[in-house]
């Protein structure tokens, strides 16, 4: 009889992967290859960043894009995203993007052990998940995956991190808190790269109260997708983390 495999503490596997996740899928954003690419095509370095990542969205109104963002001042992102879509079709940039997102996986994780038990645990998570809501998310994931493992591999961790980000815009939301707000209390030193002003922003407890409740909403939220994994996926999960992790920062 074949042993049982146990079922995996999801909130420890959420608490420690979604962090990484978090830093690796952003990690080839504003990267010498990729803003090399983008000024090939004509962009500076943020207007190839909103083209790209919202290109998957389509050409939409400015408006959509502020939405699915969250986290920017809408004038900006009218004035960038307008601008850009003169140059190239958003679908076509959003492919390029992600091109740029699997080179940088084939750059840093052609070593990496275990792949392809990531990369299956990864898509499994990404399968379970419920795209209502999520548009960012539905966007990048219904991207053709790559065939290679290392490019396959950063290219879903991108995808679990719209996912996580996707879900957290709604939780900050729900929780109350506007989402300048929670950009400002999280990353205030970018306050003008997200067109706000650069005056010191004083966050209150209730505004506090508001963000960990968003954080504990968003855990809530991402948690039946990975409550899929069993022990031994969610230990391939980690296991490819740390290890893009450690040949990201080598």
């Amino acid at each position: 009889m074949a042993a049982t495999i146990p079922p995996v503490n999801t909130q420890e596997l959420i608490a420690t992967a979604c962090p990484k996740i978090g830093a690796l899928g952003s990690a080839f954003y504003f990267i010498p290859a990729t803003l090399a690419r983008g000024k090939e095509l004509g962009f500076d370095g943020f207007r190839f960043y909103l083209l790209g990542r919202g290109g998957v969205l389509g050409d939409v109104e400015p408006a959509v894009i502020t939405s699915a963002f969250g986290y920017f001042n809408g004038p900006l992102v009218e004035k960038l995203w307008n601008d850009a879509r003169t140059k190239m079709a958003p679908r076509e940039a959003g492919r390029v993007y992600m091109g740029c997102a699997q080179d940088f996986g084939r750059a840093k994780f052609a070593a990496v052990a275990g792949l392809a038990e990531f990369c299956a645990s990864a898509e499994k998570v990404v399968a379970a998940v419920h795209p209502a809501g999520l548009p960012l998310f539905a966007g990048i994931a219904a991207e053709p995956l790559a065939q290679d493992l290392p490019a396959r591999a950063m290219q879903l961790i991108a995808v679990l991190r719209e996912f996580r980000g996707s879900a957290h815009l709604i939780a900050v939301v729900a929780s109350g808190l506007e989402p300048k707000a929670a950009h400002l209390m999280r990353r205030p030193e970018m306050a003008k790269a997200f067109g706000y002003p650069e005056d010191p922003f004083e966050a209150t407890d209730a505004d506090r109260a508001k963000h960990a409740a968003a954080d504990a909403l968003t855990d809530v939220l991402v948690t039946p997708a990975y409550s899929v994994l069993n022990e031994v996926e969610a230990a391939a999960l980690l296991a490819g983390l740390a290890g893009c992790e450690a040949a990201v920062a080598a």
